[in-house]
């Protein structure tokens, strides 16, 4: 029998969480940690879902924000997000996690085509799936895909990973007196303007009683720790 409070669990990645303190690109000693941790879910008997970001390589807002095309900038930061796929995947294989990943943009020599139900079969064997291209949908983040994928393989929580131990009312960086939150509502993140994750994201959560935990991924051993401990992180509920 499992410890853990959940049997199926999507994480959500950053691009970011990927590039370490290199400030770019990905950054191979969180791959290999990142490795560790889910090996160690995984062989606790998790099915385990993986949506991850592309921001470490190419941010489609930022580069619209400059003038490019907003739909062409979001195409590209979505194949970034399968180069991520990619380094996960080689990561999680060496340390013997077995893998799938699958994309919303068809790309049959690198990665399978995402079809709903091929998903949870693969999660059902013990393979952890990793969906990268976001929803293969201009004008929609990886929080949004993360939120919808959730929904669709029958996630019972969402894993927002991040630099910081939780939810605060205030940047707990600029402001040393700010204050955690352990347990939070979809509404209050939503009228506090809290940027867990974006707001359709929040609102699909919402609307399905998805559970999101906020949790900080620097530290070894949260993964395992936050699916145990309903008092590591933050959830939102």
């Amino acid at each position: 029998m499992s410890a853990y409070l959940y049997k199926r669990v999507l994480l959500k990645l950053s691009g970011e969480a990927l590039q370490g303190d290199a400030g770019y690109g990905i950054d191979p000693k969180v791959l290999d940690s990142l490795a560790r941790q889910i090996k160690e879910v995984v062989d606790g008997g998790l099915e385990l879902a993986i949506t991850v970001g592309g921001g470490n390589i190419f941010r489609g807002l930022a580069a619209s924000a400059e003038g490019m095309d907003r739909a062409q900038a979001d195409y590209i930061g979505m194949l970034a997000t399968v180069m991520n796929a990619l380094a996960l995947q080689e990561s999680l294989e060496r340390a013997g996690v077995y893998t799938r990943v699958m994309s919303a943009i068809a790309m049959q020599e690198v990665a399978e085509t995402y079809i709903r139900r091929r998903a949870e079969r693969h999660l059902e064997k013990g393979r952890v799936v990793i969906f990268a291209a976001g929803t293969g949908n201009p004008y929609f983040t990886t929080d949004t895909t993360a939120a919808l994928r959730a929904c669709e393989i029958g996630a019972e929580c969402i894993m927002k990973a991040t630099k910081v131990d939780g939810i605060y009312d205030s940047d707990p960086v600029k402001n040393p007196d700010a204050k955690k939150f352990d347990k939070i509502s979809y509404i209050d993140v939503l009228s506090k303007g809290l940027q867990v994750m974006d707001s359709t994201a929040i609102s699909l959560c919402m609307d399905n009683h998805m559970p999101i935990i906020v949790f900080n991924l620097t530290v070894e051993g949260n993964i395992a720790r936050a699916l145990e401990d309903e008092t590591v992180g933050t959830t939102v509920s």
